[in-house]
C-alpha cells in the first residue's frame, strides 16, 4: 500500500471511530488526512470503498503480526493468546473506545461484510495451522485442525460482540484456551 493510502486509511479509522460509519463524510475523511477531497476521490470512489480498504488493511496487519508473533512463540497456548490479543481483544478495545461503536458495527454494508469474512477466512487458516502438529489427538476426540479452528474463531467472534468487559473477555478467552489445549493434551 503506498504512504498517501495508509495515511487516508489512517484517518478514515480515527474518523469511523470518532463519527461512525454512517455520520462521517469523505470531506471528514480527507480533513483528517491532510489531503485534498480530490485526492481523496482519485483513491477511492466513496466512502464504501475507504471502509473496505480500511477493514482489509486491519485485518492484513493484524495477521501479519500474528503470524509473526506465532513464529515465536514456544507454546500453542502462547500462540492462541497471541491470536486471541491481536483478533478479539484489540477489535473489542477499539470499539468500546468509540462512542459510535454501535454505529461502526452496523454500519458494515455487504461489501464491509464480505472483507470481514475474507479476513476471518485468513485467521481461521492461520489457527488451523497452529493446530495441524495435534492433529492425532484432535481427530482422537472426533474433531479436524480445520472444524476445531473454525470453532475457535467463530468462539471469540462471538465473545468479543458479547462479552460484558473487557476482564469479561478475558475469562472467555481463557476459558477457550483452556478447552482447546485439554484436547490437544498440551494443558
Amino acid at each position: 500500500m503506498a504512504e498517501r493510502e495508509e495515511i487516508i486509511i489512517g484517518a478514515a479509522m480515527r474518523v469511523f471511530t470518532r463519527y461512525g460509519v454512517r455520520r462521517a463524510t469523505m470531506g471528514d475523511i480527507a480533513e483528517e488526512a491532510g489531503v485534498a477531497r480530490q485526492t481523496l476521490y482519485n483513491v477511492y470512489a466513496g466512502k464504501e470503498d475507504v471502509l473496505r480498504a480500511a477493514i482489509r488493511w486491519y485485518a492484513e496487519h493484524s495477521l501479519a503480526v500474528i503470524e509473526a508473533e506465532c513464529a515465536a512463540a514456544a507454546t500453542l497456548g502462547e500462540q492462541l493468546d497471541i491470536v486471541f490479543k491481536h483478533a478479539a481483544v484489540k477489535p473489542f478495545e477499539l470499539l468500546n473506545e468509540s462512542p459510535h461503536a454501535d454505529d461502526i458495527i452496523s454500519g458494515f454494508n455487504a461489501a464491509a461484510r464480505e472483507e470481514i469474512s475474507h479476513a476471518e477466512k485468513r485467521i481461521r487458516a492461520a489457527i488451523e495451522q497452529l493446530l495441524t502438529p495435534y492433529e492425532a489427538p484432535i481427530r482422537a476426540a472426533g474433531l479436524s485442525p480445520r472444524r476445531l479452528a473454525d470453532v475457535v474463531q467463530r468462539s471469540y467472534a462471538g465473545f468479543k460482540h458479547k462479552a460484558e468487559n473487557k476482564k469479561h473477555l478475558q475469562e472467555l478467552l481463557t476459558s477457550l484456551k483452556v478447552l482447546v489445549l485439554t484436547l490437544v493434551g498440551a494443558a
